[in-house]
């Protein structure tokens, strides 16, 4: 590695550490102050911003956030609720399972908010340290997000394995990830059991409860959302939401069932052609000018590709919910699930684009330096994604901006599925949103930060999980690529 190379990483590095401390929208928009130094002042050629995984982003937050609008999400935190309050024993077990559903379903992990105060609420009307569930149910509700079919993570896999030569579909990836992170999750919340004192057990807080106050605000009234009354038009939306996510996984297995297209592809082992001034020109180039050239390009029927497909039914499903659900388009603007989707898609605009700008200017000297590692080590690039999710705080940003390079380095498909779930590493660091509101929520100050920062409530069962979790997932889909299933 060059000295340039060295300085112009360190800007990468220093734009996303920069972001992440601002948060929010800064996380995409202080990238593109890196991109900027990089192209304007050392002269890189920019790399290609991640349209398609956007468009999909959006369509899915879209979707999701008008169905939060209609009450659709006050009826699924209320069956949450209804579980959790009828087995108050088992909370540690079933509030992560709770949690981590919740994301499958709709896609991002900001949708529990409202269902974290009731955790907390029966851990304390059972005595059980607000802690152990807390904890892990935090952590949940973001491995979701590789389980997820509607997921950026998920969707930014499939597509870029596909046009890197691995043939996936998303209902396969899931078949890794939804039994490797549930694993994960139950090895998480099997440590979490016993962890720390009991509350009867436990002078801080005693101590706490011994002052009236205390006590009148740490058990308080009772946190609940079963009073609420759900009308029938918010749970057909919920109804709409799940039938398009049938028809997404339907399309995914039957792709055969989808309209095909021709469309112009590079014969097999084409070689560039010279015109007669001597110009060479490629068949890529061929394609994009839709011009057929024996020997170098073919028609073919090209099935509609699956993120278009996705796009398509989230946005006609939430037009369906506008119409027949009483769903307000402006109060889904202003809901937590869209703001969050766009903040999102900002992040991963800016940070996918700025990645993408470095690696593809060093992509033959990435690949001299890594090539023995990763040769030796396919599994150590789950290292590498770790690592930058915990600078970067977005699975789907880390999936766009690392998977491409991870394929140009020759590791094999099934390695880089197994290795999914390490792509959840902003538990690391405690400065992740669902982690801060879940310290705010116990009331019990059980669930902490931290004096030393590392040393907070959401570590131990975040490292177990996603450890646990790759490790499954890595034995999964080996035994799966084995048994031919791709």
């Amino acid at each position: 590695m060059t000295f340039l190379m060295i300085i112009q990483l360190l800007i990468v590095l220093l734009a996303l550490w920069v972001g992440s401390r601002y948060g929010s929208l800064a996380l995409g928009a202080i990238s593109g102050i890196g991109l900027a130094i990089l192209v304007f002042g050392f002269g890189l050629k920019p790399g290609t911003p991640p349209t398609d995984v956007i468009y999909i982003i959006i369509a899915a937050v879209t979707c999701a956030g008008i169905m939060q609008a209609s009450g659709g999400m006050d009826w699924l935190i209320q069956m949450a609720e209804r579980l959790l309050r009828k087995n108050p024993d088992r909370i540690t077990f079933l509030a992560p399972l709770c949690t981590f559903f919740l994301t499958v379903l709709v896609g991002t992990g900001h949708v529990v908010y409202t269902l974290m105060p009731i955790i907390c609420d029966i851990a304390l009307k059972k005595g059980i340290r607000p802690e152990r569930p807390c904890g892990v149910a935090s952590i949940a509700s973001q491995v979701g997000i590789t389980c997820s079919p509607i997921a950026a993570a998920v969707v930014a896999f499939v597509s870029i394995s596909n046009a890197n030569g691995f043939e996936i579909t998303i209902p396969k990836v899931l078949m890794v990830s939804i039994p490797a992170c549930v694993c994960g999750l139950m090895a998480a919340a099997a440590a979490s059991y016993h962890r720390g004192l009991d509350l009867d057990k436990d002078p801080q807080f005693q101590k706490k409860i011994q002052d009236p106050e205390q006590r009148k605000y740490i058990y308080g009234p009772t946190v609940t959302t079963l009073d609420k009354e759900i009308p029938q038009s918010a749970k057909n939306a919920v109804f709409i939401f799940l039938g398009a996510l049938a028809v997404i996984v339907f399309f995914a297995i039957f792709q055969n069932a989808l309209p095909t297209y021709e469309t112009l592809r590079a014969v097999k082992g084409a070689t560039p052609a010279t015109l007669a001034d001597g110009t060479v020109i490629t068949a890529e180039q061929m394609i994009k000018s839709g011009i057929q050239a024996y020997g170098m390009t073919e028609w073919y029927q090209k099935p509609l590709a699956m993120n278009i497909v996705i796009q398509i039914v989230m946005i006609a499903a939430a037009a369906l919910m506008i119409i027949f659900c009483k769903a307000a388009p402006k109060k889904a603007v202003s809901g937590p699930v869209w703001q969050s989707g766009m903040v999102a898609v900002v992040a991963i605009y800016g940070i996918a684009w700025l990645a993408d700008t470095y690696f593809s200017n060093y992509l033959d000297e990435m690949k001299l330096m890594l090539a023995d590692v990763v040769a030796s080590y396919p599994w150590s690039i789950a290292l590498v994604f770790f690592l930058v999710s915990v600078l970067i705080n977005s699975q789907g940003a880390v999936v766009v901006a690392m998977l491409p390079l991870a394929y140009q380095l020759g590791i094999a498909g099934p390695v880089l599925l197994g290795v999914l779930p390490s792509v959840y590493g902003y538990f690391f660091i405690p400065n992740y949103p669902s982690d801060i509101a879940t310290v705010n929520f116990d009331r019990s100050g059980t669930t902490i930060i931290g004096k030393y920062l590392l040393n907070h409530s959401f570590m131990m069962p975040g490292l177990i999980c996603v450890i646990t979790s790759t490790i499954v997932a890595y034995i999964l889909a080996n035994v799966l690529h084995g048994a031919g299933l791709f």
